[in-house]
């Protein structure tokens, strides 16, 4: 991993040392916000391609525009107060033929390409999805409006690059997208540092989505996003999104921090996620799902610091679009974590606020579920205090510990994997299940208030190592934390 950040740092030098500035007041362009310079961002774009590559500046000023297309040798850069502004007329955009989603900067099939500088990318994207709405609604254009809401492939991000090589994503902003906020889609050297985002005023708002990419580093950032915060996707089941470095960011969202999937057909590989900090985020902190035929393997997560998140640790073997493909997830250390969980709604009050939904429920626990036949294998918990609300109710739900009740829990493997997917769990700390050599060390799991249920479930769990397990609840001296169902221990 440490080759990667050294090399993916000699790419973004190498890229930011291209040979000339040109400034796009000389190409005629205005800042004002109000004349669309689309034509002439893009025949900027082009000219500085065609003359050797460099980067394209943007002083202080409200630059419009509809999509773009960045060229190989050249970078987008938006010095301090320079706003690269989206139209909010839906016809500004392009749906690209090949990608199939709308942008407003797009990249396909290039190199030596990136955004920096203090600037900002706006898409405006509250106003241009509800303009789309009110289209669709006249007939104007054509979308299944499910949810009120046009689909996401009908809605414009920030900024979308399919098949590109050597990027750079370095200092801006990023706010506010119609859809999903960037993509970096089958990319190769994608470093990505110190950019924030506020991605948080319509549906469908990732922070960042990185699709079957190969070397990647994001650090020094910051994401604020309606949807899932880090997100890493596979679409296609030949390809792979490996060798991957995460470093120093904070995450908030109201749906997920880390995320693998939920679209996940061919895998994750090879992944460095440290130092990492999430709060108010609705649903969990870190999860990583294979529910497509993924393969999910050699996967380490150190240094986890995570407040008012309505779940910490989720692990998911489902088969919804699998094919026949069979899912793995192997090979998970995560370590270092310290961890909140509430007893309310970790995102209330945030603009768009995820859907209250599993209920009834009591505060679920931690998860590793796998399936029958496709267990989530080789992973070590360790150094993890996680402190719980305690306090759940058996009269509003319950789930007891009998082989009946434990055999009641669905399997569902076509559903989409949320860690309150079962709805009322049989554990408030950790619940296990389709699952064999998992260790759980140096563990410090604690209730604030007396809880009717145990600590740690396991149900077809094959060797389970418990070393050093701290399980703390109130008047609870001689009550029995630990539950094993068709499970076997191990020793160290």
């Amino acid at each position: 991993m440490r080759k990667i950040f050294l090399l993916l740092f000699s790419t973004a030098i190498s890229v930011c040392s291209l040979a000339k500035d040109y400034n796009i007041l000389d190409f005629g362009a205005k800042p004002d916000g109000i004349c669309l310079n689309t034509t002439i961002i893009q025949g900027a774009i082009d000219y500085i391609a065609a003359h050797d590559g460099g980067r394209l500046v943007f002083p202080a000023g409200n630059w419009l525009t509809g999509s773009i297309y960045l060229k190989s040798g050249v970078i987008l850069h938006l010095e301090e107060n320079a706003v690269l502004l989206g139209s909010t007329t839906a016809f500004d955009y392009i749906k690209d033929p090949y990608i199939g989603w709308m942008s407003l900067v797009f990249a396909l099939k290039q190199k030596d390409i990136g955004i920096t500088g203090k600037g900002t990318i706006d898409g405006r994207g509250f106003h241009t999805a509800n303009n789309m709405v009110a289209n669709i609604h006249k007939g104007i254009y054509n979308d299944p409006l499910r949810q009120d809401r046009p689909n996401e492939t009908n809605r414009p991000q920030n900024v979308y690059f399919r098949e590109c090589e050597n990027i750079i994503i370095r200092g801006i902003l990023l706010k506010d997208p119609a859809s999903w906020n960037q993509t970096y889609d089958q990319c190769v050297n994608l470093y990505v540092d110190s950019i924030r985002v506020d991605s948080k005023n319509y549906w469908n708002n990732d922070g960042i989505d990185i699709v079957d990419c190969k070397n990647v580093v994001i650090k020094n950032s910051y994401f604020d996003a309606a949807d899932d915060a880090i997100c890493f996707k596979s679409h296609d089941p030949a390809k792979i999104c490996e060798d991957v470095v995460v470093d120093n960011c904070v995450g908030r969202s109201s749906a997920n921090g880390v995320k693998f999937g939920t679209v996940s057909r061919g895998g994750f590989r090879n992944f460095n996620i440290t130092n990492i900090t999430i709060f108010d985020t609705y649903r969990s902190a870190i999860t990583f799902a294979a529910v497509d035929g993924a393969i999910v393997e050699n996967i380490l997560v150190d240094g986890v610091k995570s407040t008012n998140t309505g779940n910490v640790i989720y692990l998911r073997i489902g088969d919804r679009w699998s094919g026949g493909k069979q899912p793995e997830m192997k090979n998970i250390v995560i370590k270092n974590v310290y961890a909140e969980v509430p007893v309310g709604k970790a995102d209330a009050g945030y603009h768009y606020e995820g859907p209250v939904e599993d209920l009834p429920r009591n505060v679920s626990p931690a998860g590793i579920v796998g399936l029958p036949g496709h267990t989530i294998k080789n992973v070590l918990l360790e150094n993890i205090k996680i402190v719980y609300p305690g306090g759940s109710n058996p009269h509003y739900a319950y789930r007891g510990l009998s082989k009946a009740d434990l055999d009641s829990i669905p399997e569902m493997p076509m559903a989409y994997p949320e860690f309150s997917q079962f709805k009322e769990l049989p554990a408030w700390g950790f619940y296990l299940r389709h699952a064999e050599d998992i260790t759980l060390r140096n563990v410090t799991l604690i209730a604030e208030k007396k809880e009717y249920r145990p600590a740690i479930v396991a149900d077809d769990v094959k060797s389970l190592l418990l070393d050093k397990v701290d399980l703390q609840e109130p008047d609870s001296k001689k009550k029995k934390q630990v539950f094993l169902h068709n499970s076997t221990y191990r020793k160290k």
